[in-house]
């Protein structure tokens, strides 16, 4: 199997592995050290990121729409999805079904997510709970 090939069906296990909302699973994808948007995170930190989107709204997806793939670096456009159940961004539960789009860029490194740059249209998504 060609790298390429062999990094896109990494990224869609680990994109199944966000869609079943299995956060203790994140470290056989993400490095311990991960850095996102520039920052250390960790992958506590990371995990806590995406907890929170999972907690405002439960049934959360991230729906892959686009996958590129460059030696170590992926990225994927996804189309996001889910009901508003908790408080997201200081906007208290309003049940609306909120649809939003996606990018992101990840780096590869020792067969894990090692850096990754983000960006979600939290605009589009606030207009729709408020």
């Amino acid at each position: 199997m060609a790298l390429s090939d062999e990094r896109a069906a990494f990224y869609r296990r680990y994109n199944a592995c966000c869609n079943a909302h299995d956060l203790d699973r994140l470290g056989e994808f993400v490095a311990p050290d991960v850095r996102a948007d520039g920052e250390g995170r960790g992958i506590d930190g990371y995990a806590a990121a995406l907890r929170g989107w999972i907690e405002a709204f439960p049934d959360f997806r991230w729906e892959l729409r686009r996958l590129l793939v460059d030696g170590d670096w992926i990225a994927g456009h996804l189309h996001d999805t889910g009901t508003h159940r908790g408080t997201f961004r200081g906007v208290p539960a309003t049940g609306r079904a909120v649809a939003t789009q996606e990018f992101a860029v990840y780096r590869i490194e020792d067969g894990l997510i090692a850096e990754v740059w983000g960006t979600v249209d939290e605009v589009r998504l606030l207009e729709q709970i408020r």
